[in-house]
C-alpha cells in the first residue's frame, strides 16, 4: 500500500489523463508518463494496449482496488442479469468507498478507503469498516458522530470541486447520505471518459 500511496501522483502521468479531475494533478502541467523517455513514448498503441490502458483508468479511478479484487467484480458483472458494462459500472459504483466519495465526506477515493477502514462511517446505524461493503439501494450512509468535526470531512463538504451525482441524496448538515439506486454509466461523474466496453473485452480475451 505504501507503495500505491508514494505512486499515486504519478498515475495521473502514467494513463495520460486527469483520472480524478483534480486541479493539482500533475497531469495539468506534463501531460506524458514519467520518466527519462517519457516524452518519446508516443507510438500508437496495439488494440491490446487499449483495453489495458482502459481497464486501468477504470481500475485506477477507484484507489486501492487490487488486479484480484477487480478481476472478481468483473466476473459478478457478467454473471448477472442485463449488460455487463452497466452491471460493472453500477457494481463498482456500488462499493461503500466510493459512495463515501461521491458523497463528498472526503476529497479523494483514497481517503474514503481509509476513512472507511477506520470506522467513521455507519451503514444503515452500524459501524462498516470494509470498504468493498456493497450498498443496497436505500441504505442510509452516515458519518460517524464522533467524526464530523475532523478537519478533512469540514474542508469536503465545503469544496465546491465536486458535485453529488443525482442516484445519491445527501443532507450535509447531518452528514448523512442515501443510496438510492445503481447508477447508468452516463450518470457516473466520471471526470475523464471512461471505456467499460473495452474493459469487457480486455477480460473476454
Amino acid at each position: 500500500m505504501t507503495r500505491i500511496l508514494k505512486a499515486k501522483y504519478k498515475i495521473d502521468r502514467k494513463l495520460r489523463c486527469n483520472l480524478w479531475g483534480r486541479p493539482k494533478s500533475p497531469f495539468n502541467r506534463r501531460d506524458y508518463p514519467p520518466g527519462l523517455n517519457g516524452q518519446n513514448k508516443r507510438k500508437k498503441p496495439s488494440d491490446f494496449g487499449v483495453q489495458l490502458m482502459a481497464k486501468q483508468k477504470l481500475k485506477g479511478h477507484y484507489g486501492y482496488m487490487t488486479e484480484k479484487q477487480f478481476r472478481n467484480t468483473f466476473y459478478k458483472a457478467a454473471k448477472l442479469k442485463g449488460n455487463t458494462s452497466e452491471n460493472l459500472i453500477e457494481l463498482l459504483e456500488r462499493r461503500l468507498d466510493a459512495t463515501v466519495y461521491r458523497m463528498k465526506f472526503v476529497t479523494t477515493i483514497f481517503a474514503a478507503r481509509q476513512f472507511v477502514s477506520h470506522g467513521h462511517i455507519l451503514v444503515n446505524g452500524k459501524k462498516v469498516t470494509i470498504p468493498s461493503y456493497s450498498l443496497k439501494d436505500g441504505d442510509i450512509i452516515e458519518v460517524n458522530k464522533k467524526s464530523k468535526e475532523i478537519p478533512i470531512v469540514l474542508e469536503a463538504i465545503s469544496s465546491t470541486e465536486r458535485d453529488t451525482p443525482e442516484y445519491l441524496s445527501v443532507d450535509y448538515d447531518k452528514m448523512k447520505g442515501t443510496f438510492l439506486k445503481g447508477p447508468k454509466p452516463d450518470e457516473v461523474p466520471y471526470p475523464v471518459i471512461m471505456e467499460p466496453n473495452l474493459v469487457i473485452e480486455y477480460y473476454s480475451r
